[in-house]
């Protein structure tokens, strides 16, 4: 196996650090659900122009659940919309919470700024469909105009490939996520039947159980499950459409690292089973494994999947059908209904969310920034242009008939326009100069910083110039495989990079190797003679000698002075150093090794070089920025 790969299938190993966040997780699963999202759009549309009674009559199907003397029915496209649907919206809640708990809005300050332009990308496309549809009894439905598909999305600058940077589909994603909370409250408020209080207060019941027991930190999914089930009819009966049950749930569910002091424990109930494999020891180590992965993790692995390569999909396959010819197509584009969709999405879309982000950063005295440049922004802007799930899910609810296959024309031909108009914007800012082009994506806003002991060039251990533009920090541990897998790539890294300096901090895992304290320890004492490097370097080219004989021959051959290292083992002189290294891992939330930081940002993703090295160049590009920005 090459370096590259080894590294790629170490990231992937669990407790050998973090291989992606759940972020990039959730990004990569929207962008790659986009295909099956397309292709089950144009399946409907064959199927509803080649069989169009058959496409019909399969939706219109009745399905029924009975429980005693009480019946819960409706259609089958009724089911999809209403019923796998709160699975998508549970999605939704859960990245909100984990935005909220983990992500860059962690920092309540920057929540402002996507707040402002999530709201303005839905008030002014409903305000443009309004003026258009002013007087029109389609004006009701300026619902459908407001929410952007994060899937096709994020599907699209997927395709735009590195166009674009990679913090921009964060920006979208944190839009999206504003974006389809409120058009849900709209959903719950504007288009649901008439209240039915007896039941609304049954659902609040419910869910106040599911809080409770949340508070309680009880794990018992089944629980969960009953009570989310019975949460979900209450609703149903209230009038109110039950998919804002899944959005409620999903912010309900806190998201957090996993402790390290929890994987220890999972790791101790492991060796427990090992040593006595009964099953009362196999269902405790399973339960501490799945306790030190947070709630909101758990839940998004297991729905995340189904919801993108399946729920949606199946929606776009229920809702999408519409019979097409000529004629329909000439009444459509000059409908009142159809360009009301299409230009508030197009056009709208890009005005709202750029003007509220430049207003805020004008407002606020450049002190709020937007995590991207203006380009991206306007990149953001266009693609966000892009509705279909929700704007497809509240077409159903205010239009029938002949207004329903407007509004769904309108929004498809915004998917189609809106991507276009992104690839424009991305293809001109291609042809910028080099620099201006940088600026132009990357802006100027800090990052979020995520180590939270920085570097001390006094104190730490650093290889590359001191005044380098880029610091790589590495959270290692001796013992190891990961990290010595990592090292090669970490020596191609600096051979590649001359203006990079690069960091050891020790985190070593004792439960999991016991060898790794001593190891750590005794890079110290290498460390009192200047020969920190040479016996790190040694001792992960050399992982499986590292009994303290074999230390200590380490330092003889390195032409060490042995009994000065030996005495400076036995006696502990680094274990204090190793102490406040694993301190500072435990203060910026690490629990595995390798972690990277990269300028102070934690790396997610594969430590193979090209990984790392697109990490680099971004965090030098962006030091770039900030140099001339201070000077200016």
């Amino acid at each position: 196996m090459s370096q590259p790969d080894a590294a790629q299938d170490a990231s992937r190993t669990t407790g050998a650090g973090p291989t992606s966040s759940a972020r990039w997780t959730f990004i990569r699963t929207e962008s790659g659900s986009a295909t099956f999202l397309v292709c089950a759009a144009v399946t409907a549309l064959v199927w509803a122009n080649a069989a169009p009674g058959s496409y019909a009559d399969f939706w219109r199907t009745h399905l029924s659940v009975e429980l005693g003397d009480r019946s819960l029915g409706m259609d089958l496209r009724e089911w999809v919309n209403t019923g796998l649907m709160t699975l998508f919206f549970l999605v939704v809640g859960l990245e909100a919470r984990r935005e909220f708990d983990m992500g860059e809005l962690r920092e309540r300050r920057r929540i402002t700024l996507p707040m402002a332009a999530g709201v303005a990308g839905m008030l002014v496309p409903v305000l443009i469909y309004l003026a258009i549809n002013a007087g029109e009894s389609s004006a009701s439905g300026w619902g459908v105009a407001m929410s952007t598909d994060t899937a096709f999305a994020l599907g699209i600058l997927a395709l735009l490939g590195k166009r674009f940077p990679r913090r921009l589909y964060t920006f979208v994603l944190t839009l999206t996520v504003v974006d389809d909370f409120v058009a849900l409250a709209v959903i719950a408020i504007v288009y649901s039947d008439s209240l039915t209080w007896p039941a609304l207060l049954a659902g609040a019941v419910f869910f106040a159980a599911i809080l409770v027991l949340r508070a309680a930190g009880s794990r018992r999914g089944p629980v969960y499950a009953l009570l989310g089930i019975a949460m979900w009819v209450a609703v149903v009966e209230s009038g109110i459409d039950p998919v804002v049950v899944g959005l409620l749930i999903g912010l309900a569910t806190n998201a957090y690292p996993a402790p390290r002091s929890e994987l220890e424990r999972a790791s101790g109930l492991f060796r427990s089973f090992r040593e006595q494999p009964t099953s009362e020891l196999e269902r405790e180590a399973r339960q501490g494994i799945a306790s030190a992965i947070s709630p909101n993790e758990r839940l998004q692995r297991i729905y995340h999947p189904w919801s993108s390569y399946l729920i949606v999909p199946l929606f776009a396959l229920a809702n999408t059908g519409i019979q097409l010819d000529g004629e329909l197509l000439s009444r459509a584009f000059t409908s009142p209904l159809t360009l009301g969709v299409l230009v508030a999405y197009v056009l709208g879309k890009p005005v709202g969310i750029v003007g509220a982000t430049a207003l805020t950063t004008w407002l606020s005295r450049g002190r709020t920034h937007p995590p991207v440049g203006w380009a991206a922004v306007a990149g953001g802007g266009t693609i966000a242009g892009v509705g279909f799930t929700v704007a497809l899910l509240i077409a159903t609810k205010a239009f029938d008939g002949e207004q329903l296959a407007m509004a769904k024309i309108g929004i498809l031909a915004a998917v189609v326009c809106s991507g276009v108009v992104t690839a424009c914007v991305a293809f001109a800012v291609a042809r910028l100069p080099k620099q201006r082009r940088i600026r132009a994506l990357m802006g100027t806003a800090p990052v979020v910083v995520d180590l939270a002991v920085p570097v001390d060039h006094e104190r730490d251990h650093i290889r590359g110039p001191l005044a380098a533009p880029v610091t790589v920090v590495e959270y290692g541990d001796f013992e190891c495989p990961y990290c010595g897998m990592a090292e090669p790539v970490v020596r191609d890294l600096l051979a590649d990079f001359g203006d990079v300096r690069y960091v050891w901090r020790h985190l070593p895992l004792t439960d999991v190797h016991p060898s790794a304290q001593l190891a750590a320890e005794a890079a110290e004492a290498a460390a009192e003679q200047d020969a920190f490097w040479e016996m790190h370097d040694r001792l992960l080219a050399g992982q499986d000698r590292l009994t303290p004989r074999d230390l200590v021959e380490h330092a003889a051959d390195l032409g060490l002075d042995v009994e000065r290292f030996s005495r400076s083992l036995h006696g502990g002189s680094g274990a204090g150093r190793v102490d406040e290294d694993t301190e500072s891992a435990d203060l910026s939330g690490v629990a595995g090794t390798p972690t990277f930081f990269v300028n102070g940002r934690r790396h997610h993703g594969a430590y193979d070089i090209d990984s790392l090295s697109a990490a680099v160049r971004a965090a030098r590009a962006r030091a770039m920025l900030e140099e001339e920005e201070a000077e200016g």
